[in-house]
């Protein structure tokens, strides 16, 4: 794409077209100047055009299922409807037989992938999160277990007196081979110190993801964003993840994730808006230019604004999920599910290959 073929009135939007085009990283700034215009067709057609020089027009998702083992947690983050305390209405900790009931009641052969993210449940042991992936993968053992958010296992750590070494390393030893990319929230400590307080640090989430990396793992990153955070703050958080990705080029994925307002009845106004969605998939994809994937969350955003995301810089569109728990606790007014007829309708209906692929982006089939 030539700079002249850019439509744009907005002047501060060419100097980072250059940049996009010479294939050069943009700052901090270049990413204030995206948040800050208006022409978001622009920013899509230079996110589009960098995803297209990463996957063409390969779109990927997966068969997985979510399971959510405990609710309990000791952390009060103030964007979470799901959490519950001990004893509290609704509050549930599966023992084995619950869980292997809750996955056998939803399995098919089809589901290559478990994604498990729970509460910290201080009230378990830390041998209890590891008989949870035991569990699992001795009754599934061609199904990937991709398990546990980075502030899972620095609760793990806390409960246990393990490093965060030793804390992954066992659960690998019980058959885990991915973490997923959640807990990260927005990575500043203004920003955490508000909302996640009683969560792992900034720096302890990156040391968790550094040394999964470091074990041979490969792993997820996610971004919250729609609540209390400045753009330059959503900025830093994707430059952070950039820069880990600079030394262990172990993530997969970036996934921005837009915040769910408490009650499903809250009003628009509550809810993260259309550009700002576009716009931060968008500028994912210019700014964390080393991870191979931006991936569009249906759950969070609709199927529509998902479908409209293949054009502006998102690669994967998640997968079928069976049952997602975490964000419908909340306000999320979306499908706790789609079936893979559903996802490749979504995917070739923007002109793009659907391709049904396995935890690590290897492709299983193309429809």
């Amino acid at each position: 794409m030539e700079i002249q073929t850019l439509a744009t009135q907005d002047k501060s939007l060419l100097s980072i077209a250059e940049k996009v085009v010479n294939g050069e990283r943009l700052s901090l700034q270049d990413g204030l100047a995206l948040y800050e215009s208006s022409d978001l067709l622009t920013i899509g057609q230079l996110a589009d055009m960098v995803n297209q020089r990463k996957n063409g027009d390969n779109v990927y998702f997966i068969q997985n299922l979510y399971i959510n083992p405990t609710n309990v947690c000791e952390a009060h983050c103030k964007f979470c409807g799901f959490r519950r305390d001990l004893g509290e209405d609704g509050a549930y900790t599966m023992n084995k037989e619950e869980l292997l009931h809750y996955v056998e009641s939803r399995i098919h052969p089809g589901i290559r992938e478990f994604h498990i993210v729970g509460g910290h449940n201080q009230h378990q042991p830390f041998e209890y999160y590891v008989d949870t992936v035991r569990t699992l993968k001795q009754a599934y053992p061609h199904v990937t277990i991709k398990a546990y958010t980075g502030a899972e296992i620095e609760f793990f750590s806390r409960i246990s007196g393990l490093s965060f070494r030793e804390v992954i390393q066992e659960l690998m030893k019980a058959g885990l081979e991915s973490l997923t990319g959640g807990g990260a929230e927005i990575l500043t400590e203004e920003y955490r110190l508000k909302m996640s307080p009683e969560k792992a640090s900034t720096d302890d989430w990156l040391a968790v993801h550094r040394t999964a990396h470091e074990l041979g793992l490969r792993t997820h990153s996610t971004m919250l964003y729609g609540s209390i955070e400045t753009y330059e703050e959503r900025l830093t958080h994707m430059i952070r993840i950039r820069e880990l990705q600079d030394i262990t080029n172990g993530y997969l994925v970036f996934i921005p994730l837009a915040v769910q307002p408490k009650k499903a009845t809250a009003g628009i106004k509550r809810r993260t808006s259309a550009i700002d969605d576009l716009k931060t998939i968008a500028i994912s994809r210019l700014m964390v230019d080393n991870v191979p994937h931006i991936k569009a969350y249906f759950i969070n955003i609709g199927t529509q604004l998902t479908q409209v995301s293949l054009r502006m810089g998102a690669s994967d569109v998640h997968g079928t999920l069976i049952e997602e728990r975490i964000s419908h606790s909340a306000g999320a007014l979306t499908q706790q599910a789609l079936t893979v007829d559903e996802l490749v309708w979504l995917i070739k209906g923007a002109g793009k290959r659907a391709l049904e692929r396995d935890t690590f982006y290897n492709v299983v089939k193309e429809y």
